[in-house]
């Protein structure tokens, strides 16, 4: 799964011995945000959430197809303000400094999502002199979260008993403005169960709104949408998505998503070259230049990454055909593995491999610096 500018690019990388390097296709990211916000037909907001990929070129090109950006600390704050100015911002995240919350009261952001009675008395004191705020309560439902890649209990909101007890702080506040309800309950849903979530939550969300006096509510249903790293041809299905949400929705009201993987992940390539290939007990291996330091995906998520190999070795380095190899990095552990036993018709030293999928939660979730080798470079298409 590579496209055709990306491949042909990475050969000159090769040219030049430019490796590694993430390869970011930015025509192939705005399609498919374009294609998004086409198929959601403007209901519900988009904002993207900017932990996914806060590359500056990423969120210039995602910004024409989304409403604004879900920001999770006041570093992801200031970082895309600078990158896009002037854009609607939700401030979210455990764990707030008051540091940041003055920031987020400084710079006006549109939302704030509250995540304890804690966070909310302390922005409270806070905003008291500044004009208040606009603010979203997380809850934390409790429910059915089969089949999610990742469940977001603990410390994440609050759950339906410690939620009632922001009612008392709130009237006590009249300056904080409560807008509606925030909730990311589960990561790595397919459209039949995201939608099965964003209705346990609305059913929720509606009665509890109402009953705090909220007029024209918001409701942020969350992010979490699935994508599918050993099938990368097999996407969220947003039509399906939007034809459901279409049917949940309900005059005068607000709603909102926040997906990030889903929309930027199908955009980026870690490119890379082979320097060596060795058997080792009847095991073949292909050591490639970099590793999973640079790359953190294929451990996070404990998967095969996906990748296309661009012939183009040296005759006279090692090669093996017809034969399972497992395709790993630099690193001094055993650990620092891109792909395990994967057939491959051909693989000698000096071939290009370009790991897909490389477009969220690579680069900016990799611990780069352990061992010290060169970074990576990084690479736009098209060309600025």
């Amino acid at each position: 799964m590579i496209t055709e500018s990306v491949a042909h690019y990475s050969k000159s990388l090769a040219e030049q011995g430019d490796f590694p390097a993430y390869v970011y296709d930015l025509d192939a990211l705005a399609q498919h945000a374009a294609a998004v916000r086409d198929a959601l037909a403007g209901s519900p907001e988009i904002f993207y959430a900017a932990k996914a990929n806060p590359d500056p070129a990423f969120l210039r090109t995602i910004a024409p197809f989304v409403d604004g950006f879900e920001v999770a600390s006041g570093g992801e704050l200031l970082h895309v303000l600078d990158a896009v100015p002037g854009s609607r911002i939700a401030f979210g995240g455990p764990g707030k400094t008051d540091a940041e919350l003055r920031d987020a009261l400084r710079l006006q952001v549109e939302r704030i999502h509250v995540e304890s009675p804690y966070e909310l008395k302390r922005l409270a004191e806070l905003s008291r002199s500044t004009g208040g705020a606009d603010i979203m309560l997380r809850v934390n439902l409790a429910g059915d979260r089969a089949g999610a890649a990742l469940a977001m209990t603990g410390p994440f909101g609050m759950d339906p008993e410690l939620i009632e007890t922001c009612r008392g702080i709130l009237e006590l506040a009249p300056w904080l403005r409560l807008r509606g309800i925030h909730a990311h309950l589960a990561s790595g849903l397919d459209a039949d169960a995201m939608l099965r979530q964003s209705e346990q939550i609305l059913a929720w969300a509606r009665p509890w709104l109402s009953s705090a006096g909220v007029e024209s509510p918001e409701i942020n249903l969350g992010g979490g949408m699935a994508v599918d790293y050993a099938n990368p041809e097999c996407r969220f299905d947003w039509q399906t998505y939007a034809g459901g949400i279409s049917k949940l929705a309900q005059p005068g009201e607000t709603l909102r998503i926040e997906p990030g993987r889903a929309l930027a992940v199908y955009a980026g390539w870690y490119v890379t070259d082979v320097l060596d290939v060795k058997q080792a007990h009847g095991e073949w291996y292909a050591v490639v230049r970099g590793g999973t330091m640079q790359i953190r995906t294929p451990v996070t998520k404990g998967h095969d990454h996906p990748f296309t190999v661009l012939p183009g070795g040296s005759s006279e380095g090692p090669a093996v055909a017809s034969a399972p190899v497992t395709f790993v990095g630099q690193l001094c552990t055993p650990k620092d593995v891109f792909a395990k036993s994967v057939p491959v018709s051909r693989i000698s030293v000096g071939d290009v491999v370009a790991f897909s999928m490389a477009g969220a939660y690579a680069w900016n979730i990799s611990h780069y610096n352990f061992l010290m080798h060169p970074h990576p470079t990084f690479h736009y298409l098209p060309q600025p």
